[in-house]
């Protein structure tokens, strides 16, 4: 059973940046693909990011591009999600979630084709 727990979330002014990890365990961390989504108070889960198994392959969402940056590290078995330029509208609890994936390069934005999720942590943007 895999196990996810999310860290580094907290306040920040617009325009700052915070650098968001997911630990994992409990499984073999280099046959996970893995994403980042976020949850804001009256809305449904949204995409964020998402890194393949070897990390070879990144997608992001078009709110983020260019301003968040997706990685892993295997050897640490833990992902990271680098957020810059911060707006307040990126306020949300931002949960990592992973898939066991047949194909190195395989990635997704769908939330129904993950199956572990973490407990999620809280980003606050103050304008």
């Amino acid at each position: 059973q895999v196990q996810l727990e999310e860290s580094g979330g907290g306040l920040v002014q617009a325009g700052g940046s915070l650098r968001l990890s997911c630990a994992a365990s409990g499984g073999t961390f280099s046959l996970l693909a893995m994403g980042w989504f976020r949850q804001a108070p009256g809305k449904g889960r949204e995409f964020v990011a998402a890194i393949s198994r070897s990390g070879s392959s990144t997608i992001y969402a078009d709110s983020v591009k260019g301003r968040f940056t997706i990685s892993r590290d295997n050897a640490k078995t833990t992902m990271y999600l680098e957020m810059n330029s911060l707006k307040p509208e990126d306020t949300a609890v931002y949960s990592c979630a992973a898939t066991v994936a047949v194909f190195q390069s395989w990635t997704s934005s769908i939330v129904s084709e993950y199956g572990y999720w973490g407990q999620g942590t809280q980003v606050t943007v103050s304008s």
